[in-house]
């Protein structure tokens, strides 16, 4: 089951720019709970307190029970606003989740075992193609994560999301043959597989090293 967290929060009766730059003089981000066929409500929460909750990671697919006056509400959230100067939050918004909801989210790809490949020891790369995957799930069955394993991988392999083993009850919305991470060959390495080639076609055609000469004609 999915790990909820609790976050605390303030209504915030007055909508509009004004009111939101207000709230965040006073040290709290404006934000709204909407979702689940209720009306949206409009609240507050601490500035330093959303700061520490987006910058820990997962932020948009961690489930918060708000704390709003002594009501909880069970939410995730959907979407925030930085300042692009300053990077601090500017607004929220919460999606009011009912029980045993369907939800799509976007959950990140780890790699694992990037150092064992034996396309990477042999000089290649490895590049993630996709850094999320977009899933549809229940809200108490979230994965914190997806794990592409490149262990095995050699180099100009690729490993695709029909090679992810998904946990039960939660479906991939991306193609199956989506490419999630490659191994990158190193430089000049399609020139050295040329070279290679064009050289063991050449030992092929020569004669055999140390072969005698065919005999002269008789005269």
């Amino acid at each position: 089951m999915a790990t909820v967290k609790e976050l605390k929060a303030t209504a915030r009766p007055q909508s509009g720019k004004g009111a939101a730059r207000a709230e965040r003089r006073a040290g709290r981000v404006p934000g709204v709970i909407y979702g689940n066929n209720q009306p949206p409500v409009t609240i507050s929460v601490d500035d330093k307190e959303l700061r520490q909750r987006i910058l820990a990671g997962r932020f948009l697919t961690t489930l918060f029970d708000i704390d709003l006056e002594g009501k909880k509400h069970r939410v995730i959230p959907r979407d925030f606003h930085l300042d692009p100067v300053k990077d601090f939050p500017l607004h929220v918004d919460f999606l009011r989740l009912g029980e045993g909801a369907t939800i799509r989210v976007s959950v990140p790809l780890h790699v694992v075992n990037g150092e064992t490949s034996p396309g990477v020891k042999r000089g290649g790369t490895v590049n993630i193609v996709t850094h999320t995957v977009d899933l549809e799930c229940s809200v108490d069955n979230i994965p914190q994560y997806l794990e592409a394993d490149v262990g095995a991988l050699e180099i100009s392999y690729s490993l695709h999301l029909s090679d992810i083993k998904l946990p039960a009850g939660v479906k991939a919305l991306s193609r199956e043959d989506a490419t999630l991470v490659t191994i990158v060959p190193p430089s000049g390495y399609a020139e050295e597989q040329k070279a290679a080639a064009a050289a063991a076609a050449a030992g092929t055609a020569a004669p055999a090293a140390g072969a005698a000469p065919a005999a002269a004609a008789a005269p």
